[in-house]
């Protein structure tokens, strides 16, 4: 991934020399497994660490010798035989396949991704919480079809986001699971060639779980899973960052990201000021969701194995997991510093002169005796003549002579209240922060 998408905490456990790290972890704890069981000799486990404490992995020396094998994992067994002398190194890799070592190794990067992930999203999380409350109670113009429908409030857009992306940690936190996994059981996945304990030992001390049933490989519906989850996360950054970007537009400008002092929004007009991190935003989930077709083509393999998976994965792991730990630092910051333009939204509430409380007039007329088709009628026929006139729309209503017959004009007055709205703006957030509160209670106990 390219550098201007990229964070390097991300990219380091992508870089070559922790995967080389990640990999003689695992042959060291395999070998160590091997030790404990009596099938070598004891103390040799203990030589390797210390001749490798403080190893600095020669990828240029790495390269050299796969070049010749056009084998990865046998280019750097022969590096670490080289450093650490061929006698010491002669039960390393004993009864394991190459497979043993990459999906084990995958399945730590992912895993440490996920926690950088994970964090991202309690970062997130936090914001729009602290700006849902800020703005519960703000009233506004809510949309359907991109035209004005009824109330809501700013706090509850915010909720909204806040509930979705509360799903989006769960959902990670299943996905990091799914792919916590260790697989040492050799050619074919039989553990003809290595005890099923040594899988079991290397799991637990590098905080795995042991795969079910391996074909030589670790099924690639999990990774698949895996994801699928991130391809959802980005349709929700997606969503959330369409939602600002329309908001900020000149003809409705209710939210605008932050335009930074010397910022400039176009080399041809000073003017401008423009979305550039959401739109950023929203090409980058595209780039995101384009991983998950091939993860799920990946699942299908031949036999117990095939390598056709693994060009997909040398690609998409890192850079997907990149992607999605810039775009969720990225979107934690528009939301921490987001303009809320009250004035256009209180403007833009108004802006069809009372249309918008048109349901509770056509409720109101059903319940006084007349029929849903009656009253539909009736009221659509006010709306079109405010609509298309500009009139204000509760002064029409008043002055229709049918409506007058069945409501009084405080009936009518009150229909056009907005606070009637907001009367369960409350509940909605008890439900959507019931699980922080519960957190925040634990936490205070504590």
């Amino acid at each position: 991934m390219i550098h201007r998408y990229s964070r390097k905490i991300m990219t380091d456990i992508w870089s070559d020399q922790t995967k080389f790290s990640i990999w003689l972890d695992i042959e060291i704890s395999a070998h160590e497994a091997l030790e404990k069981n009596g099938l070598i000799e004891k103390g040799l486990t203990d030589k390797i660490k210390e001749k490798t404490r403080n190893i600095q992995f020669d990828t240029k020396r790495i390269l050299e010798i796969e070049k010749k094998t056009q084998h990865d994992v046998i280019a750097f067994l022969t590096f670490i035989s080289e450093t650490i002398g061929e006698k010491n190194a002669r039960y390393l890799h004993q009864g394991m396949t190459s497979s043993d070592l990459l999906d084990t190794s995958l399945c730590i990067q992912l895993k440490r991704a996920s926690k950088l992930i994970i964090d991202n999203l309690d970062n997130l999380l936090n914001e729009l919480s602290v700006k849902a409350h800020e703005h519960k109670y703000l009233p506004t113009i809510g949309r359907s079809h991109g035209i004005h429908a009824e109330p809501t409030t700013i706090g509850l857009k915010f909720a909204q986001a806040y509930a979705e992306f509360s799903r989006a940690k769960d959902r990670m936190i299943s996905a990091e699971k799914e792919i916590s996994i260790c697989a040492i059981s050799g050619a074919v996945g039989t553990f003809a060639n290595i005890d099923p304990s040594v899988e079991n030992y290397v799991a637990n001390k590098l905080g795995l779980s042991s795969e079910t049933i391996s074909t030589q490989v670790i099924p690639r519906d999990r990774y698949a899973y895996f994801f699928s989850i991130l391809g959802i996360i980005a349709g929700s950054i997606e969503r959330l960052s369409t939602e600002i970007r329309h908001l900020q537009r000149t003809e409705v400008d209710e939210m605008s990201e932050q335009f930074q002092k010397g910022q400039k929004g176009s080399s041809a007009m000073p003017h401008k000021r423009n979305p550039i991190l959401t739109e950023n935003l929203t090409g980058i989930s595209r780039l995101i969701r384009s991983s998950v077709i091939p993860s799920l083509e990946n699942i299908a393999l031949w036999h117990e194995r095939d390598i056709s998976h693994s060009s997909v994965e040398r690609i998409i792991a890192p850079d997907t997991t990149t992607l999605i730990d810039f775009a969720l630092a990225r979107l934690t910051n528009v939301i921490k510093n987001i303009g809320v333009n009250k004035e256009n939204i209180a403007a833009n509430l108004n802006k069809l002169n009372g249309l918008i409380y048109s349901q509770r007039i056509l409720l109101l007329l059903t319940q006084k005796g007349l029929s849903r088709e009656a009253s539909y009628e009736l009221v659509q026929r006010n709306a079109a003549v405010s609509w298309e006139k500009q009139t204000d729309f509760q002064k029409i209503i008043e002055s229709d002579p049918e409506i007058s017959k069945l409501l009084t004009g405080e009936e009518i007055s009150d229909l056009f209240s907005l606070e009637y709205h907001m009367k369960n703006v409350d509940y909605i957030f008890d439900k959507v922060f019931a699980s922080k509160k519960s957190l925040d209670n634990i936490h205070e106990k504590k």
